[in-house]
C-alpha cells in the first residue's frame, strides 16, 4: 500500500528514489512546467534543452529520465509529459495531472519513494496528482513467486511505497481532505482491482461475499449474506438460475453504510458473475479467458460502499452484490427454460449468455423494496456496448434524462469517459415471448440498449434508475496507460463515490 504525504521542504533536500516533473508540449518544443523551477535552475535553465536533445516533446504519457543536477539528494530526474501548454492563463486539467503521475508511477515500479513536483495551483489539483500517483503505483503480484514475499516479482525490489506530494500545504484543511480523500478513493479502487484479477477458482461467490463481510466488520458497516438456501426460500430465481450449472453456490450480498444524518438513500446494484463460460450457450474459444472480470460491477459497488463510509459522507449508501458463476453442466439452466424472478415477472431465457442481465434483476427490485432516493447499476453487461463505446468509455442508460445527465457529468469531474445512450421504446418489443412475461434477449442490433430495457422491467415504479455499462473499459488487455494498469481497472468506482459524494450534499440530479 503506498503512502501519500504533503510537503513544503526543497526539493532539492529531500531524500528519495526519484523526483517526478512535468513537462507539457509546447508550440516550438518541449516547455518545463510549474513546480520544476527548482530542477530547472539546478539546470542552469536548460532542463527543456536537455530534454529535447533526450527525445522527449512533452506529449501525453511520455517519460524520460536522466541524473539528477548537483546538490539533489534524489539521484534521478523522472520528467513526466502532460500534454498540450495550456492557452495563457489557463491551467492544465485535473485528468492530465492524474494521468502524468500515473505513468510517473508505473515508470517508477521497483522504487521506494518518489516526490512528485507537477504542477498543482489548489487542493483539487494537489488531489488528482496524489490519485493519479497511487492508482498508476498499483501491481497485482500476489500469485507470483516474489509477489507472494510481498517484493515486486518483476525485479525483486520493494514497490513504490511512499509518494510526496509538493506545491500544496500541508497545514490548509482543503489540502488535508484532499489528501485524506484519494487515498480513501484510490486504496478502495485498487481493493477492486485485486478482486477482479483474483482467478475464478479462488474469487466464488462465497469467498467475495466473505470479503465483504471482512470489509464491514472493519468500517462498521452492515451486512448481509444470503446463500443459495435463503435465495430459494425468497424466490430469487434469476440468480439461482444463473448458478444452477456451478458447483460454486451464488450468493446475494446486501452491505449497507448510513450515516446518522444522513437525508439521501443511494441504492448501488452490482453484476457479480466471478466466471463466466457463457453456460450452456458455451462462449467460442478465444473469449473465455477473461471472464473472471465479469464480477467488475459488483467489484465497483463494494469499492464505492466501503469508500463512501471511510469518507464518512452525510449519506445512506446500500450497495447490493449480486453473484453467481455461470457454468454449463446437467443441472444448468438451458435456452428455452423459465424462470420466476424475485418480483414474480418470468423470463423465458433465449441465451444462457445473457445472464448478467438475470442476477441484476432479482437484485434491483430487492433494492427498489427499500424505496432509495435513485438506483443505480453496474455491470459488464454488453459486448455491444463495447462495439459502440470502444474499450474505455461506459454507456449511461437512465429512466430520467436528468439523472442520466448528472451521472455524465459526475464521471466527467473524476476524469472517467462515459457516453448517454437511449432507451428506445420500440426495442422493447423484441423480448416479446410466447411462453413468459418477457424474454432475457431481443433484437441483435442495439444490444446493449435493448439489456438496459430488459433491467427497466425490474425497477420499483416511480424510482430513479440508471444502468452503466462498464463492459469496455473495465478490464484493460492493452498495454497500460496514464493510471490505467493492465487487467482490471475498477472502472466507475470513482463515478459512483461522487454521486454519493453529490446525494449527500443534496446535488444529485
Amino acid at each position: 500500500m503506498t503512502a501519500l504525504t504533503l510537503s513544503t521542504a526543497a526539493a532539492a533536500g529531500l531524500s528519495a528514489d526519484a523526483i517526478v516533473v512535468g513537462v507539457a508540449k509546447g508550440a516550438e518544443g518541449p516547455v518545463v512546467a510549474p513546480g520544476a523551477e527548482a530542477v530547472d535552475q539546478a539546470y542552469d535553465g536548460t532542463l527543456a534543452a536537455v530534454l529535447e536533445t533526450l527525445g522527449a516533446s512533452g506529449a501525453e504519457g511520455e517519460v524520460t529520465k536522466l541524473p539528477a543536477p548537483a546538490g539533489f539528494k534524489t539521484p534521478v530526474v523522472v520528467a513526466v509529459g502532460l500534454g498540450a501548454e495550456p492557452e495563457q492563463g489557463e491551467s492544465f486539467t485535473a485528468e492530465a495531472l492524474r494521468r502524468a503521475a500515473g505513468s510517473a508511477a508505473r515508470a517508477l515500479a521497483g522504487s521506494e519513494k518518489a516526490v512528485f513536483a507537477l504542477p498543482v495551483t489548489d487542493a483539487d489539483d494537489t488531489g488528482a496528482v496524489g490519485e493519479g500517483a497511487l492508482l498508476g503505483a498499483y501491481s497485482f503480484d500476489a500469485y507470483k513467486e516474489n509477489g507472494r514475499n510481498g517484493k515486486n516479482a518483476k525485479n525483486g525490489k520493494a514497490p513504490l511505497t511512499e509518494v510526496v506530494l509538493l506545491g500544496g500545504k500541508p497545514r490548509e484543511a482543503a489540502y488535508k481532505a484532499a489528501v485524506e480523500r484519494v487515498t480513501a478513493v484510490a486504496e478502495e479502487l485498487n481493493r477492486a482491482r485485486d478482486l477482479i484479477n483474483t482467478p475464478p477458482n479462488d474469487l466464488t461467490p462465497a469467498h467475495f461475499a466473505a470479503v465483504a463481510q471482512t470489509a464491514a466488520e472493519e468500517h462498521g458497516l452492515t451486512v448481509q449474506v444470503l446463500d443459495e438456501k435463503a435465495l430459494a426460500e425468497g424466490g430469487y430465481g434469476g440468480i439461482l438460475g444463473v448458478g444452477a450449472g456451478s458447483a460454486a453456490a451464488p450468493r446475494l450480498v446486501k452491505l449497507s453504510y448510513a450515516h446518522p444524518e444522513a437525508d439521501k438513500h443511494l441504492a448501488l446494484v452490482g453484476k457479480g458473475i466471478t466466471y463466466d463460460s457463457g453456460g450452456i450457450s458455451l462462449k467460442p474459444a478465444g473469449h473465455n479467458e477473461t471472464m473472471k472480470c465479469d464480477m467488475s460491477g459488483a467489484a465497483a459497488v463494494f469499492a464505492a460502499v466501503v469508500a463512501a463510509a471511510r469518507l464518512g459522507l452525510k449519506v445512506k449508501v446500500t450497495g447490493w452484490l449480486a453473484l453467481a458463476e455461470n457454468m454449463p453442466s446437467g443441472s444448468a439452466t438451458r435456452p428455452g427454460d423459465v424462470l420466476r424472478m424475485y418480483s414474480g415477472k418470468t423470463v423465458e431465457v433465449l441465451n444462457t449468455d445473457a445472464e448478467g442481465r438475470l442476477v441484476l434483476a432479482d437484485a434491483l427490485w430487492a433494492a427498489s423494496e427499500e424505496e432509495p432516493d435513485a438506483i443505480v447499476d453496474v455491470a459488464t453487461l454488453t459486448g455491444a456496448m463495447m462495439l459502440a463505446l470502444g474499450s474505455r468509455t461506459f454507456g449511461i442508460m437512465a429512466n430520467d434524462d436528468a439523472f442520466r445527465t448528472a451521472i455524465h457529468e459526475a464521471a466527467a469531474e473524476v476524469g472517467e469517459e462515459t457516453w448517454p445512450m437511449p432507451l428506445p421504446e420500440h426495442l422493447r418489443k423484441g423480448m416479446e415471448s410466447p411462453t413468459a412475461d418477457i424474454a432475457n434477449m431481443g433484437e441483435r442490433m442495439g444490444g446493449g440498449l435493448v439489456a438496459g430495457l430488459f433491467l427497466k422491467e425490474f425497477v420499483g415504479e416511480g424510482i430513479t434508475w440508471a444502468h452503466l455499462d462498464i463492459a469496455g473499459p473495465a478490464f484493460n488487455e492493452q498495454a497500460p496507460f496514464g493510471y490505467t494498469p493492465k487487467g482490471g481497472t475498477g472502472s466507475a468506482v470513482r463515478t459512483l463515490v461522487r454521486l454519493a459524494e453529490l446525494a449527500a450534499a443534496g446535488d444529485l440530479g
